[in-house]
């Protein structure tokens, strides 16, 4: 039979949570009663990531291993997951269990019973992280609201379940470096939500420094709203409002025979200008830069090895059914997203 329910988790130098990970992962997919798979993507990592999820592979038949052949980042290792998940069901889950395994039997129940598309995990007690986390992430959220995501769920990862509708939709999406978090919402698909508490994470370290924070934000933004574009719209019109009242301020002031004292200030007015074009050209320049990408349409991810697939027949998790025809294989170029 076809899983029910598969869960996809992207991971990358995940060594020291991995045990840890597994410990409580298995109980609570095996308690579920229903056939279900662990699509475990490695974004390439160069620690003893793969050699674990080789140890875990013989002990545990659900599992599946896809390896990509470079670190090709958080979102496109998920949309590596979820191109091969075969699943009525698909969850999404980092392994370093701070969104907590224990929820997924709850989220099931809640998709199932409510017949919703999506039932995002929201975090509702987020105590455990830092200040500067917290308010970093309000804002992102707040600003992602802000320019046309009035359906984004405030608190809401990449901790969720789709029905196999949802993630049949995003794997048809032709869009380059999508961020998955924004993209779902848009698709308008009946919703749910199931409320938890983020826990700290377990083991090793985050995967998420400042600088990939603020690419990410940089991608939200490009990706998904024409609203800088209308910024600097915007700007160019107050420049020109502003530089006409100067005009009529300065020839008022010379037919009243007050000649201007000094040119501090018009210096800094055109210096103000030169950086407002600048940033317009900039915004622009972001724009541009995605279209050539899609243009080239270069994938994000290389699938290196898929357990399944590498597998004899009479070895392989769901014996009945045939695998479906993998996006990506070794030296095969994967999907865009």
């Amino acid at each position: 039979m076809t899983p029910h329910i598969s869960v996809v988790v992207p991971m990358y130098n995940e060594q020291d949570v991995l045990p840890l990970f597994v410990q409580r992962l298995r109980p609570v997919l095996d308690g579920l009663g229903v056939a279900y798979e662990v699509v475990a993507v490695d974004d390439g990592s160069a620690d003893q990531t793969p050699v674990l999820l080789q140890r875990f592979l013989r002990e545990w038949p659900q599992l599946r291993v896809v390896r990509l052949r470079a670190n090709s980042g958080h979102q496109a290792a998920i949309s590596a997951g979820l191109s091969n998940a075969r699943g009525d069901w698909i969850a999404t889950i980092d392994a370093d269990l701070q969104d907590p395994p224990e929820v997924l039997g709850e989220m099931l129940t809640v998709g199932e019973a409510q017949q919703a598309d999506v039932v995002y995990g929201v975090r509702t007690d987020r105590s455990t992280d830092s200040t500067f986390k917290r308010t970093t992430a309000r804002g992102f959220y707040t600003l992602m609201r802000a320019i046309g995501g009035s359906g984004l769920r405030m608190d809401a990862g990449d901790f969720r379940l789709m029905s196999r509708a949802t993630v049949d939709a995003v794997n048809a999406l032709p869009e380059h470096h999508r961020v998955l978090r924004l993209v779902i919402p848009t698709l308008g698909f009946p919703e749910a939500e199931v409320g938890y508490r983020r826990d700290h994470r377990a083991a090793g370290t985050s995967k998420y420094p400042l600088h990939k924070m603020l690419k990410l934000t940089l991608d939200s933004v490009t990706g998904f709203s024409l609203a800088p574009l209308r910024l600097a719209t915007w700007f160019g019109m107050g420049g020109f409002v502003l530089a006409a009242a100067l005009l009529a301020y300065a020839v008022i002031s010379k037919i009243a025979g007050n000649p201007i004292s000094g040119w501090t200030s018009t210096v800094v007015i055109v210096a103000g200008f030169a950086a407002l074009q600048l940033l317009c050209l900039g915004i622009l320049g972001e724009y541009v830069g995605r279209i050539y990408a899609t243009q080239q349409a270069r994938p994000t991810y290389y699938v290196a090895y898929d357990s399944l697939l590498a597998a004899p027949p009479e070895r392989r998790p769901v014996a009945d059914e045939p695998a479906a025809p993998a996006r990506a294989t070794a030296d095969v170029p994967g999907p865009r997203g």
